[in-house]
């Protein structure tokens, strides 16, 4: 397993391969705003002054906020992360659903790597937008691809502001440098996930068991976009939340 300053290091010498496709997220954008039926669109900055896309949706009296992170090459409103953030706003939470740095259709799993930096840059950027809207406790949903983002983020960030991580079809199969992982975990897959998913799901498992209040579920008949599962998965998502933002 790597540790976090050996990917910082990998990050660093890959980092004149890749630069995140900003025009592909505008396309992204211009192509999802004008048809958002839940949520309001909102353009968070980094602090080199580029503006990226997040979906805010406000929820009655909110138990808390949760930041939804897509997997790889998409967009907030995509598939599961679109049925996640809905769901929950209908169950009480607040969410903030936020495009994460992406690269060419083309582009594999990998050459994402030296992303990694600016994606947490944008969680703490999303961070800081809840709490500037009021919110106390705030939670991370993240799949495949956006999970190892959020993996890195919350070992690479001491006071992330995170109270909750859940982690859906992490996408490498494993938790990277988990001895910096500070909160509780819910770590959820599909029976018929990825292979390296369900490959490491014992090894996940060992590190759950360190990490008090955390919890693994695997859900039946789920493949790793939770095709046909979405409510039970935000089903879960919300019973885990529930239980450990009292």
């Amino acid at each position: 397993m790597r540790s976090l300053a050996a990917l910082v290091m990998l990050f660093a010498s890959a980092a004149c391969f890749a630069q995140a496709d900003y025009a592909r997220e505008k396309r992204w954008a211009d192509e999802i705003t004008p048809g958002l039926v839940v949520g309001d669109a909102v353009y968070l900055a980094q602090k080199s002054g580029h503006k990226f896309l997040a979906i805010y949706t406000e929820a009655a009296q909110p138990r808390a906020a949760v930041i939804t992170v897509h997997g790889l090459g998409v967009h907030p409103d995509w598939a599961l992360i679109g049925a996640l953030r809905s769901g929950l706003a209908d169950q009480g939470y607040a969410t903030l659903s936020v495009q994460m740095p992406v690269l060419a259709a083309t582009a594999q799993a990998e050459e994402y790597l030296p992303l990694f930096p600016e994606a947490a840059e944008r969680l703490q950027a999303a961070v800081a937008f809840l709490k500037s809207k009021g919110h106390r406790k705030i939670a991370l949903a993240a799949h495949s691809m956006g999970s190892r983002m959020s993996n890195f983020f919350l070992t690479g960030t001491p006071d992330s502001g995170i109270d909750v991580w859940v982690s859906v079809g992490i996408s490498s199969g494993e938790f990277a440098d988990p001895g910096k992982l500070r909160v509780p975990v819910l770590d959820i897959y599909g029976e018929r996930d990825l292979p390296q998913v369900l490959k490491q799901s014992e090894a996940r498992a060992n590190v759950l068991r360190t990490l008090k209040g955390s919890a693994q579920i695997e859900v039946a008949g789920a493949d790793h976009y939770f095709v046909g599962h979405e409510s039970e998965l935000v089903r879960q998502v919300r019973q885990f939340l529930d239980q450990r933002l009292k």
